[in-house]
Order: structure tokens, then C-alpha cells, then sequence
């Protein structure tokens, strides 16, 4: 069946990316039409990017390869339950569906915890372990509004 076939390229990347030393082991493939259209690994580690988790680097590989910035049309299969990061990503990026193998349970297992992020999402800023702290409204403001004045934008 075609879906077991795009989670066994999804899975198949997480091992090529940590036995290549590149990151953890999570892969993740984007698919349209029956066709992948995007591929990523987890590439934390190797890259020096705490943001290229193999979800993001599919969804961006993805994007770049059909010219849009949202997958409307299209499916992401996961090695993993997507982390927080990765579910915000994946709500930007508008997929119909996300099928995933691993829960994130069996992600704590093995030392990627990320419960304390769920942990923190709900809190008020103020009782936040990282400190959240207002700077410069005011001027950051005239950004938004000529965003909102602006007549030839691209919604999304």
C-alpha cells in the first residue's frame, strides 16, 4: 500500500541521518499526488541548527521544489509524533494530513523530552522558565501597519 511505502522512505531517513552523524533519528517525506515531493532528516547536530528537524527540512525542501510556501495538497509521513516546533511548522505549512510512526513517548524514551515545551506553551509569559520580556511595541507597530496598508501583499 502506497502509505506504508511513504512511511518505510520517512523511517528510512531517520536511520540515514543518525547513522550518518548528522542528527537524531527522525526522518519525514512530503508527498503529492502519489509522488514525494520532499525529503528531510534531522539535521540538528550536524548543521548547528536547532530548527532543522526532519519535518522542517522536508516542508522546506518541499516548498522549494514546488515553488509555494503551503502544501495544501499534501501529506507528511513522519518517523515521529512532530515536537511542538515541527506541529507549528506543519500548521503553517497546511498539509491535508500527517501520519507519524513513533509517539513522543517513545521519543522520551530515548532522551528527546519534549514535554517540558507542552509544559510551557500554556503558561502566562510571565511564569515562563525562558523570560519573555516587552521591547520596543511601539516602534515594531509601524511595521504592522504598513503590513495592514499595504495593497499588493500576498496573504497567507
Amino acid at each position: 500500500m502506497q502509505k506504508e511505502k511513504f512511511m518505510q522512505e520517512a523511517i528510512m531517513l531517520s536511520l540515514k541521518g543518525s547513522a550518518g552523524g548528522k542528527g537524531g533519528p527522525f526522518g519525514a517525506v512530503v508527498v503529492k499526488n502519489g509522488e514525494i515531493v520532499g525529503r528531510g532528516f534531522n539535521q540538528v547536530t550536524s548543521s548547528n541548527d536547532p530548527t532543522a528537524h526532519a519535518e522542517v527540512v522536508a516542508i522546506r525542501d518541499a516548498c522549494n521544489n514546488l515553488g509555494t510556501f503551503q502544501l495544501e495538497d499534501c501529506e507528511i509521513y513522519t518517523s515521529c509524533e512532530p515536537c511542538p516546533m515541527c506541529l507549528g511548522a506543519i500548521y503553517w505549512a497546511r498539509p491535508r494530513k500527517v501520519y507519524y510512526a513513533n509517539t513522543r513517548e517513545d521519543a522520551a524514551e530515548i532522551g528527546f523530552d519534549d514535554a517540558f515545551i507542552y509544559q510551557e506553551i500554556p503558561l502566562p509569559l510571565h511564569q515562563r522558565k525562558i523570560e519573555m520580556i516587552p521591547l520596543g511595541r511601539e516602534e515594531a507597530q509601524k511595521a504592522f501597519q504598513f503590513w495592514k496598508d499595504k495593497s499588493d501583499k500576498t496573504e497567507y
